[in-house]
């Protein structure tokens, strides 16, 4: 490389950004964050805020400590566009906030049973069963929030905050608990033990293999990095994403034991959800790892979807 530092023209697109500077010097030997925090010092923005682009072809640019300046195929003299993208939030705390509304709707409209459905009868067996289910579910998934996962990606625009929690608090929580603790619900009524026992079991099943693909994906990044491997291990040889393979067997667990219409709805929902997130993982893996990677024809359900 010619010289030991090179100068960037920087030009702002969409919304104006104050004390976006005109130039900034950066080393081709450089991280490419570095051209992310070199304009985030001078626009006092949060580099996760700032979505940054070659001027020549708008071909993103990685912040990332694993690619250089030059790999970027910027050179002096280049431009590059910068974009505000909003106030962000941590997808961590966008995790927290989504999965503590069921956690804490369900137990209250079990508990709040006589004012809500204005009855005396105690809960039943079920009702009490469909509980500790949905609650041990989402306990899981604060736990790995907290424990487990490693995000690609630091922050999102804050105001997906309340897209995302509104189907959680809304879908999960609020429309399931309200027609599962109903005195008139299917949980209310005797069992088939045959198909609680099943469904405890597939629970139990998909919770477990759940986690175990959720810290298989965790050690295949390393910490600090968005770097991947590719994927392997229980399930990944059948789906894209055995992760929501054993989601759905979970909800369904669920669904046999509570027999609420609402559960099969949220489950729907989840899967076509889940689906298009599969998908475009399944892409990404093809075009990241090129014929390393053993292609799958379904991103969730074997031979379904």
């Amino acid at each position: 490389m010619a010289s030991s530092t090179i100068s960037l023209v920087v030009r702002p697109r969409g919304r104006p950004i104050k004390n976006l500077p005109e130039t900034i010097t950066v080393s081709p030997q450089d991280p490419s964050a570095q051209i992310f925090q070199k304009i985030a010092d001078a626009s006092k923005f949060s580099p996760h805020r700032l979505r940054i682009t070659k001027g020549s072809d708008g071909t993103p640019i990685p912040s990332t400590g694993e690619v250089t300046v030059h790999d970027t195929g910027l050179r002096n003299k280049s431009a590059v566009d910068v974009k505000d993208l909003g106030p962000q939030i941590s997808w961590r705390t966008v995790f927290i906030v989504e999965y503590l509304g069921p956690l804490l709707i369900h137990p209250l409209m079990y508990y709040a049973r006589p004012l809500l459905y204005r009855t005396s009868d105690p809960p039943s067996e079920l009702q009490k069963l469909s509980l500790i289910l949905v609650v041990l579910h989402f306990l899981k998934r604060e736990y790995e929030t907290f424990f487990v996962h490693r995000f690609s990606a630091a922050t999102m625009p804050a105001r997906n905050i309340f897209k995302n929690s509104g189907y959680y608090w809304l879908f999960s929580g609020v429309n399931m608990a309200f027609w599962t603790y109903a005195p008139w619900a299917q949980t209310a009524r005797p069992s088939n033990p045959l198909l609680t026992y099943l469904g405890v079991a597939l629970f139990t099943i998909g919770e477990v293999c759940n986690f175990i693909t959720h810290v298989t994906l965790r050690n295949l990044r390393r910490p600090g990095t968005t770097d991947r491997g590719i994927p392997q291990g229980l399930g990944f040889n059948m789906v894209t994403c055995p992760n929501y393979m054993f989601e759905t067997l979970s909800w369904v667990g669920v669904a046999l034991v509570n027999w609420s219409l609402s559960t099969v709805v949220f489950i729907i929902m989840a899967v076509a959800q889940m689906g298009a997130w599969a998908k475009k993982k399944e892409k990404r893996y093809r075009q990241e790892f090129g014929d390393k990677y053993k292609r799958k024809r379904y991103g969730i359900l074997p031979g379904i979807y």
